[in-house]
């Protein structure tokens, strides 16, 4: 038995590792469209957490939460200072916006010597545990979970629903706006520190369109209704690359696809919590009748 998990661990510990990072990366993403933003700059603050704490682990003798700590931390302030002019805009807008600034990351990184340039960063020390991403996934959720069921959350809810309405009510739009794209900044950040700690090497391929697309997917395949369905869907389309390995260089499209589909027949995600509970209604519904008759 033993033998068995060593080797079932040598072989998928990388994918087990990629699923709780594209969860971590699918809740980020979940935070801004839960207040009703549109942003694809995720893929960008996943980079800068990642090239921060990757540079603090090669470069100092400060130890890893540390580094993990500098790579939450910086995304979080570029977030809020881009996020104060940024978030003005609405709709394609922001997400034209916000697909543009990863733009200017990516060329920044790949024309910097300390990033490594187009090489990247290689040697970055193995420190990531699977214990690390557990843990610290266990603490996201239960961070956004209490967000949720607080004053914070009501008011992203109530500026997703409609944003006039809520600005009438007395919410501080702008300033709720700004929190929730500064936490999704904090949570891709720490995606990108775990991620570069046990990939070894990163670049800035790592975090291009594609993988602003790609976190985008996960989330809205899973659902935003919930906190559940960004895990799941994050979980599926992680593991999705493992069972259609023959097709690992159409991986993009069948995203894009898997994106469409979703809207077009699944709106509200896989996991939707109204359809489920409806269904269960449905179900206990008929089971009545059927004891009737």
């Amino acid at each position: 038995m033993l033998d068995w998990w060593e080797g079932f661990w040598a072989t998928y510990n990388a994918v087990i590792f990629g699923v709780g990072v594209s969860a971590l990366l699918a809740l980020s993403i979940y935070v801004t469209l839960s207040c009703g933003l549109l942003s694809l700059a995720n893929a960008a603050f996943m980079g800068i957490g990642a090239y921060a704490a990757s540079l603090i682990s090669m470069q100092t003798a400060l130890p890893f939460p540390v580094a993990l700590a500098a790579g939450v931390a910086l995304p979080m302030l570029v977030a809020l200072i881009i996020g104060i002019p940024t978030l003005r805009l609405s709709g394609v807008y922001l997400a034209m916006a916000t697909l543009g600034f990863g733009e200017v990351v990516r060329v920044t990184v790949l024309n910097m010597d300390i990033t490594g340039g187009p090489m990247g960063l290689n040697g970055i020390p193995l420190k990531t545990e699977w214990w690390h991403i557990v843990l610290l996934l266990i603490v996201v959720l239960y961070f956004l979970a209490r967000i949720r069921r607080s004053k914070i959350g009501r008011a992203f809810e109530a500026i997703k629903e409609d944003e006039v309405a809520a600005r009438l009510m007395g919410v501080n739009v702008a300033g709720y706006k700004l929190l929730a794209f500064t936490i999704g900044a904090g949570i891709a950040g720490l995606a990108g520190g775990l991620n570069a700690h046990y990939t070894f090497t990163i670049g800035p391929g790592n975090f291009d369109f594609e993988r602003a697309v790609e976190i985008l997917t996960m989330a809205v395949f899973g659902g935003t209704g919930s906190l559940v369905g960004p895990t799941l869907g994050a979980t599926i389309l992680a593991l999705l690359p493992e069972a259609l390995s023959e097709f690992q260089d159409y991986r993009l499209a069948i995203n894009g696809l898997i994106l469409v589909l979703v809207i077009l027949y699944l709106p509200n995600g896989i996991w939707d919590p109204r359809r489920i509970r409806a269904f269960r209604q449905g179900r206990r519904i008929g089971a009545a009748g059927k004891e009737a008759a």
